[in-house]
């Protein structure tokens, strides 16, 4: 497995939106305190692949080692966007942008880090959504997206997101979970995992959100143990733009978004911009 050299401390943060001018200025502020600092994006860097590979190559130039994940809003494509990748050929496109900077994807081995309390293995995930998070009531995908739509609570991926070559974004999902499944599965066991995906691995952290008829958007029943199962010691998440720590079955899960500027304007923000997931090595 791939190793570094670490001693600072692993970071993480999400749901940058550097499409907002004021949330731009947010990046410009994430800066290392030490040369060893890890950063871990956890995905919604933006929309645009100009803006989006701009933030990266800022971040990748600024800590030791960067570790990203896509959220759903890299993979839109938009009306005005330059580049006509859809799909899985606009993932792999920033895959290779972030390979070129020396960032590590869901398609790299999983690096090894090493902090106070020893080593862990950092599996950076993208596993997409797939419906199961239903809206209360309904029982099916297509209730759940009935209501969704009654109640004028849709998410803009029925717009932006294309699942090309596949034919939905659920089909999409469930071959990323059958594709990732087996690699957790053949390290679990050897160090203690730091999950990290966009979206959050279980429902639970989706029942605090204002409209419940959201979550369908939000992950998968099918990694609904995957904490548990392959011994995370930590997981990373965002796309809820409630950022918080909390425990599931003795597991810690770190939200580490920013937000849109009317969320964090209302709420504030934390004065560690990028979240301490771990301590590193004191010096």
């Amino acid at each position: 497995m791939p190793r570094r050299p670490s001693a600072g401390d692993l970071l993480a943060i999400s749901d940058l939106h550097v499409a907002y001018r004021s949330n731009r200025e947010i990046l410009e502020r994430i800066r290392t305190a030490n040369d060893g600092d890890w950063l871990i994006v956890a995905g919604d860097v933006g929309e645009r692949l100009d803006d989006i590979e701009w933030a990266l190559r800022t971040l990748a130039a600024r800590f030791a080692h960067v570790i990203w994940v896509p959220g759903n809003h890299e993979l839109w494509t938009m009306p005005r966007e330059t580049s006509p990748l859809r799909g899985v050929a606009r993932y792999d496109h920033l895959v290779a942008h972030c390979r070129d900077l020396g960032i590590t994807t869901p398609e790299d081995p999983y690096p090894t880090w090493e902090g106070a309390a020893g080593e862990v293995r950092i599996a950076p995930l993208f596993l997409l959504y797939d419906y199961t998070f239903r809206a209360p009531g309904t029982s099916t995908q297509e209730e759940s997206l009935a209501a969704a739509y009654a109640a004028g609570i849709v998410c803009t991926d029925e717009r932006h997101l294309y699942p090309d070559p596949y034919p939905t974004r659920e089909a999409w999902c469930r071959a990323r979970v059958a594709a990732t499944e087996p690699r957790l599965a053949a390290v679990a066991g050897e160090l203690p995992l730091v999950l990290v995906n966009h979206w959050p691995l279980l429902r639970e952290p989706t029942r605090t959100m204002t409209y419940q008829v959201f979550p369908q958007w939000c992950g998968t029943e099918l990694t609904a143990d995957w904490h548990t199962r392959f011994g995370a010691q930590v997981a990373v998440y965002g796309h809820l733009h409630i950022p918080r720590t909390t425990h599931y079955d003795g597991v810690r899960f770190e939200e580490v978004s920013i937000g849109y500027p009317r969320e964090w304007r209302r709420f504030g923000l934390r004065d560690d911009l990028a979240r301490l997931v771990l301590p590193g090595v004191p010096r």
